[in-house]
């Protein structure tokens, strides 16, 4: 039996559960000879109150896993938990519900409304839902990716790197179980995203964030507390801690 709280979930013993949970994990496109099984039966999860990085080689499987953790695409097989829920047993509208108070995005492209200031931006899941901003927690959000004085603009008048941070605080504003992040800076340049990640990485140290964030940079990597790396659709190896040096020597041995 679990107990849903704002941020998380406790079991009966007051143990935490982990934000987002998989066992057996499998995805499988297509059917036959030609059929491309994306994920072979994955076991990982994924705590609360922390920062960690899925990486692994071109086609390992990492951004369909990410997909298949967020409800954005459905599983051939296996089990997906967000908190106490179970996502394989949800209805489209179930799901949809799901995302929406508990899951937030930050993907590539930003994905900002052009004609909404930056302001309107971060509100909008809020707005979408019916629900109002906690004041408190606004202010916070705001001054945590450091967008004061950018509100009352709209996207074209942002720098990329700024862009991203209001899209990061659009992700943080409903206070979601967990954030996943596709590769937030791969549209950057180098400082823009450090700032992105930096800002990141103090929502988990600060608001007690959860993130999932799936990279090929292992510099974008080192800013997590745990990376996990796939390889042919199987979780094959993971690093607490992670450099930059030490993301990049665990690539090499997987692509060798």
């Amino acid at each position: 039996m679990t107990i849903t709280g704002e941020v998380g979930a406790w079991d009966a013993r007051g143990s935490a559960v982990p934000a987002v949970t998989a066992k057996g994990l499998t995805k499988v496109y297509g059917r036959g000879d030609t059929a491309v099984h994306a994920l072979r039966g994955v076991d990982v999860s994924f705590s609360t109150g922390a920062f960690t990085a899925i990486m692994g080689p071109s086609g390992s499987g990492k951004s369909t896993l990410m997909h298949c953790l967020a409800g954005l695409d459905t599983v051939s097989g296996g089990q997906v938990r967000v908190g106490d829920v179970e996502l394989t047993g949800l209805n489209d509208k179930q799901l949809t519900m799901l995302r929406r108070e508990r899951i937030g995005f930050v993907f590539q492209a930003f994905n900002l409304l052009p004609t909404l200031t930056a302001e309107q931006n971060i509100r909008l899941p809020l707005e979408i839902s019916g629900r109002l901003a906690d004041p408190a927690l606004f202010d916070l959000v705001v001054e945590t990716v450091g967008l004061r004085d950018r509100l009352g603009h709209r996207p074209s008048e942002l720098s990329g790197g700024q862009q991203q941070r209001v899209a990061v605080a659009r992700a943080l504003i409903s206070r979601p179980q967990v954030i996943f992040a596709d590769e937030p800076t791969g549209n950057l340049d180098s400082r823009s995203g450090a700032e992105v990640l930096s800002f990141l990485r103090t929502s988990v140290r600060e608001l007690d964030q959860t993130i999932v964030m799936v990279t090929h940079d292992p510099v974008a990597a080192s800013y997590a507390d745990r990376v996990v790396f796939l390889r042919d659709g199987l979780l094959v190896s993971e690093l607490a801690g992670p450099t930059p040096q030490s993301v990049l020597d665990t690539l090499m041995k997987l692509e060798a």
